[in-house]
């Protein structure tokens, strides 16, 4: 497991931090995604604590096997934040919808919400990209989850400008430009869930 947290002392002493565990590949530990979304929340007033559990290669199923995950959830998190792969394909698609709502069900008696970060394709698979936006919006719908759409808003930059600076020299993995994006996302709407922990 890979995880991260922002030092506490920069916490506002009357706000109880936000609580989120993120869960899955390096997708997630590229940049240190949590990292990032903390640092952005305690940036802008919102105190946060974040952990990660985050490997290589790793499908959602393969965490779920482990066991890590449900151990975590007994830390009463108020979000949970899931990613695997692109999941473009029929088999990746159904390993995503299962997983997701395994994961809601175990989220749920803890009071956790579900957020699904929408990925994206290798620039090499461009054309499945429609895919991966469809099943991750899919797996959201179907868990009543917050959806992250950083697939999507990658797909429209990248159409608009062909600008391929999302990505990373390896052209999957994101920059720092890329996660960041990807940070900005997941901060707006934990912030947009959580309005009585703004100023």
């Amino acid at each position: 497991m890979i995880s991260c947290s922002v030092p506490k002392s920069t916490l506002p002493a009357d706000k109880k931090p936000i609580s989120v565990v993120f869960l899955g590949n390096s997708l997630t530990y590229a940049n240190d995604l949590p990292g990032l979304v903390e640092a952005l929340a305690l940036e802008n007033g919102m105190p946060m604590r974040t952990q990660m559990i985050a490997k290589p290669n790793y499908a959602l199923v393969d965490h779920l096997v482990e066991g890590q995950i449900q151990s975590a959830l007994k830390n009463k998190f108020d979000y949970l934040v899931i990613q695997q792969g692109p999941s473009s394909q029929e088999e990746g698609r159904q390993m995503l919808l299962d997983a997701s709502q395994q994961l809601k069900m175990l989220c749920d008696p803890y009071g956790t919400k579900l957020v699904v970060y929408m990925v994206w394709p290798a620039h090499t698979n461009y054309s499945t990209f429609d895919g991966v936006i469809k099943n991750y919006t899919d797996a959201a719908v179907k868990t009543n989850a917050l959806l992250i759409p950083a697939g999507k808003k990658w797909k429209e930059h990248i159409d608009q400008t062909k600008d391929l600076s999302y990505y990373d020299s390896d052209l999957f993995h994101p920059s720092p430009k890329g996660s960041q994006m990807v940070a900005q996302l997941i901060y707006e709407a934990i912030k947009k869930d959580q309005p009585d922990h703004i100023k």
